[in-house]
């Protein structure tokens, strides 16, 4: 009688998490019925309730049981009438010890027996005591066990996600790691019967344990390990149903896994259980019903401030300065203009950086379309990409550019090559064969670009210009140059030196450029001078050389005199008939013999202590570097023809110089190029989703040796090497392999137009800066340099990665890629067209 009483409370415990009212004096006469028949007759209850079908999973328990057995004998002699109202294994039917593994089946039982449940559902309701007990044996699925609560005193709640993943996703793998779960779980249930018999005290309620588990860090969660050894996996499976049954009621779908398109580290069985785990995360999902748990809830809480709290630490505005969509924020700082003593020498052209970089949103020019791509943009672009047409008007008849409806087209003339500049460029091949582009001559600076079409026509050569114009009444003309896919920066002969380093040029190239370099002791073509190679060219193009007029005239004979005095060598004077204009090139000289036969030291000789290389923010001066002569220093040599020269270690790099890696300056640089090459081919070009056809202008902000710049020479991209001015000064080495790049401080703003690169490239440079610079502001400078649908790819530390996800994600940038391993991390991302809607007016900048 007490025997069928006891057992349909049982299954009615297993079947259903809520209780009714207590009935105390019907629960407490059976209870002690209960207790009597457990002393009496202890060995006849499992012989009575055996299950045919779950002989199978039986044959491995049997030491448990005999275990289970011996533990019930040794609490047996110090019962208390308290311990009447708990439950001891070998008393109770075998399906009561069997945990997840025999509820499954049990659960179909229970279904044909639901009235009957009904009815006795009065019958259930016991003290706190015996439902912790019950709650732990039979109703894995829906709660973490009590062995685990009182071994290791707290849990991690997404300690199950680990384990799982680790399991992998297999059936057969699953039915095994089923199998020792059953097996440990009546270890578990054993263990926890002695030592409740010490402590009866100690116990939580369901809700407890799992709202205990939530205020647990997700850092630990690979901790949850227990020093009882029949925990090492129950215990992670019954917390995997937990979180997974929590995430089906609070989310509705456990797709949720991956966030933003990045997958986790979560085997498929998660999402997907097999076999019995289907089953269980079934009934637990019945037994919760329509309510969360306090798990669920608390969870969804956390993220939800969590979420929050990440919102409102990145908010964006934008951009509000008198240039609108063409903001430079070193070249617009209208304040710090106005305030200018002086704009003789063009200080009104240099950079001013405000004190503190923007970190607004430059806004995009209504009409905006993604960039044509290059050869075609050579030609022509969108005309609403750089709506100005006031260049168009003035140099029109010059074939710069003119307006064909929706495009600006570039008939690809010049001031002094309306005929286009193909021509003009043999020309001058052909006034000095010595010159022989793409071989000898890779590497060039083309001093007021106008809109760079000298530069553009080069790439047919194999030749890289650097091209400068300053930010002036020509209005947008490095805008052009940079929107057709050619290299250009925003920069002006002024009062300090230009952002290269000394003798890097092969040739310098002036095309009617307006500076007056005569002046004030030629200071200005002694900065020429400067960074000009020995042996290098000066290709002068200008009315002087062929005109008359007294203004001409006048200024011809002074450079004559000037370039005499730096013994420059006039090699030849030549008038190209087609486009009527003359050129005069000037050779640099190779040894110093000519400056120390001068019969007057004017200009003088640079101090010894005058750096060459030093550029950044250097005033001007007018003196003269003197030519190396040590065969071992750069500059005393010519480098190697291109190609050859790209991967050919430079001669004046030693074995006895350290490289920014560590090694020999010559080993590091070979290693820097092997590892590029390898990268790129076998990540960039291939797995990262990147469709390099629409990829044409490139920087990489901290380049080092230019190796990355380097393995992609065989692209249609050119790339502008930065070499940032608190990292070693290996920009003289990318100019020796026949590439270019410039100086640069990341807590400025970069001299050139927004919207101006499709692919920026940042090796471990966020990390370098982050102690100096805003990290906030330098991902907002990256946001007004790259085009819509433009990516950003760094390699850095990983909490440098995920800081910089997270602003990207504030950005509404997409997130095309993260990985991580050994602390190191990669990260690719494109920019979005979203622009946002408050607006922040930048004073300094308003004219």
């Amino acid at each position: 009688m007490a025997l069928g009483k006891y057992s349909r409370i049982d299954n009615n415990r297993r079947s259903s998490l809520s209780y009714c009212s207590t009935v105390t004096m019907v629960v407490f006469v059976a209870l002690c019925l209960v207790g009597v028949w457990m002393i009496t007759s202890s060995s006849m209850v499992p012989g009575q309730n055996d299950v045919p079908a779950q002989e199978n999973k039986n044959e491995v328990k049997e030491p448990v049981t005999d275990s289970m057995a011996s533990n019930t004998r040794q609490t047996d002699s110090t019962e208390s009438n308290a311990r009447q109202f708990e439950d001891s294994p070998g008393d109770l039917p075998e399906d009561a010890t069997k945990g997840d593994s025999s509820e499954n089946n049990d659960n179909n039982n229970n279904n044909n027996s639901a009235p009957e449940n009904q009815e006795k559902k009065s019958n259930e309701e016991t003290n706190q005591e015996v439902q912790q007990t019950q709650d732990g044996e039979t109703e894995g699925g829906d709660s973490k066990t009590q062995n685990a609560e009182s071994e290791t005193g707290e849990t991690k709640s997404g300690d199950s996600e680990n384990d799982s993943g680790g399991r992998g996703g297999s059936e057969d793998n699953s039915t095994e790691k089923k199998t020792d779960s059953d097996d440990n779980e009546k270890k578990s249930d054993s263990d926890e019967m002695n030592r409740k018999s010490d402590d009866k005290g100690d116990k939580k309620s369901d809700s407890d344990n799992l709202e205990e588990d939530e205020k647990k860090p997700d850092a630990d969660n690979n901790d949850m390990k227990s020093d009882n050894s029949g925990e090492t996996k129950d215990d992670g499976q019954i917390e995997e149903k937990v979180d997974e049954t929590n995430k089906k009621e609070s989310d509705n779908s456990s797709d949720e896994q991956k966030d933003g398109g990045k997958a986790t580290n979560q085997s498929s069985n998660e999402v997907f259980p097999l076999g019995a785990q289907s089953d269980l995360l079934n009934e637990t999902t019945t037994q919760n019903g329509s309510w969360l748990t306090q798990a669920a809830e608390s969870k969804n809480e956390k993220e939800a401030q969590q979420s929050s709290k990440q919102k409102s630490e990145y908010t964006w505005k934008l951009c509000n300065a008198t240039a609108g969509p063409d903001f430079i924020p070193c070249l617009d700082n209208w304040q710090a203009i106005k305030s200018l003593r002086s704009t003789k020498h063009y200080e009104h052209r240099e950079r001013h950086c405000p004190e503190e970089p923007p970190t607004c949103l430059v806004p995009l020019p209504q009409g905006y379309k993604r960039s044509i791509e290059w050869p075609k943009s050579r030609e022509k672009i969108w005309y609403y990409n750089v709506p100005h047409t006031k260049l168009a008007q003035l140099k029109g008849h010059q074939n710069w550019v003119k307006v064909t409806g929706e495009y600006l087209t570039f008939p690809g003339g010049g001031t002094q090559f309306k005929h286009g500049a193909l021509h003009y460029i043999d020309f001058i091949n052909e006034s000095v064969p010595d010159i022989a582009w793409g071989k000898r001559t890779r590497v060039i600076l083309d001093v007021g670009c106008g809109v760079a079409s000298f530069g553009g026509f080069l790439f047919d050569r194999d030749v890289l210009a650097m091209s400068f114009a300053p930010k002036d009444e020509h209005e947008a003309q490095v805008q052009f140059a940079l929107e057709r896919g050619i290299p250009a920066i925003s920069a002006v002969m002024g009062t300090t030196r230009l952002p290269f380093p000394g003798r890097v040029f092969d040739i310098v190239h002036c095309a009617r450029c307006r500076v007056p370099w005569h002046i004030e002791g030629g200071k200005l073509l002694l900065e020429l001078n400067r960074v000009l190679r020995p042996g290098g060219f000066f290709v002068w193009s200008a009315t002087p050389v062929y005109q008359k007029l007294a203004e001409d005239v006048g200024i011809w004979k002074a450079m004559s005199e000037l370039t005499k005095a730096i013994c420059w060598e006039l090699i030849s004077i030549n008038k190209d008939t087609v486009n009527k204009v003359g050129v005069a090139i000037y050779r640099k000289p190779t040894s110093n013999d000519c400056y120390e036969k001068r019969s007057q030291q004017d200009p003088p000789i640079c101090s010894q202590s005058d750096d060459p290389n030093a550029a950044w923010n250097v005033p001007l001066q007018a003196c003269m570097h003197k030519v190396p002569t040590n065969s071992s220093e750069r500059g005393s040599q010519w480098p190697e023809q291109w190609p050859a020269r790209l991967e050919k270690t430079p001669y004046w790099l030693l074995n006895t110089q350290t490289g920014v890696y560590g090694k020999p300056a010559p080993e590091d640089f070979t290693a820097d190029y092997t590892h590029w090459k390898r990268v790129v081919s076998k990540s960039y070009l291939n797995g990262m989703g990147i469709n390099w056809s629409l990829v044409r202008n490139v920087m990489d902000m901290r380049a080092v040796y230019g190796g990355f710049a380097a393995a992609l020479k065989d692209l249609n991209v050119w790339v502008m090497n930065v070499i940032s001015v608190d990292s070693p000064d290996t920009l003289p080495i990318i100019y020796e392999r026949g590439l270019f790049g410039i100086y640069h401080d990341w807590c400025e703003s970069f001299s050139t137009y927004p919207r101006s690169y499709d692919l920026l490239h940042a090796d471990h440079l966020f990390s370098k800066i982050k102690n100096r610079c805003s990290m906030v502001a330098v991902m907002a400078e990256a946001d007004r340099i790259l085009r819509p649908e433009g990516k950003l790819i760094v390699r850095d530390k990983v909490e440098i990665i995920t800081e910089l996800e997270k602003i990207a994600r504030s950005m509404q940038w997409e997130v095309r890629m993260t990985y991580s391993k050994d602390k190191e991390g990669l990260l690719c991302v494109q920019k979005s067209i979203w622009r946002p809607k408050e607006v922040e007016t930048i004073t300094y900048a308003t004219a």
